[in-house]
């Protein structure tokens, strides 16, 4: 398993006990973090898709609502729920991850966390968000492009060096 596959599960992990105790992500963290090894790289770009979706969660769940049609926040798994806003977060806001290993990489682990058709449902919903990116769906950007008047969801000598891009 790759440290980016491990960081993104944490990160559905994390946000799925955020879903159910509110306390401060810092603290949240440091609680999170004494329970886990990871190498540096996994925890730095865990860190940062939490941050980013805790940063653009309503417009990650405004998108979410219009995808997946007939279906409330509420109603969704809450694992399926948080797979798809860091695959979300991924896709709209971190241009260097091409969308299709965004989407499978969220498919697989719907598939592991949830089950066989937890991964048709993110795949459905996650399917029609990439059709509305203005980027292509296999290759990545050659810089980040970042949303104006917002943090960057990676600082640019924090970000983690992985080969699974």
């Amino acid at each position: 398993m790759s440290s980016r596959h491990d960081a993104r599960l944490w990160a559905a992990q994390f946000l799925f006990q955020r879903d159910f105790n509110d306390t401060e992500v810092e603290a949240a963290l440091d609680e999170f973090w004494a329970e886990r090894k990871a190498n540096p790289n996994a925890r730095v770009f865990c860190e940062a898709l939490i941050r980013g979706v805790e940063l653009y969660r309503d417009e990650i769940d405004e998108r979410l609502r219009q995808y997946a049609e007939h279906w409330s926040l509420e109603r969704m798994g809450a694992v399926d729920r948080n797979i798809m806003r860091v695959a979300l977060f991924e896709m709209l806001f971190c241009k260097e991850i091409p969308p299709v290993v965004s989407i499978n990489e969220a498919v697989d682990l719907a598939k592991e966390l949830s089950g066989r058709e937890s991964g048709k449902f993110v795949n459905g919903i996650l399917d029609r968000a990439r059709k509305d990116l203005d980027r292509p769906a296999r290759v990545s950007a050659k810089k980040k492009v970042m949303p104006p008047k917002r943090e960057p969801a990676f600082e640019d000598d924090e970000e983690p060096k992985d080969d699974d891009e």
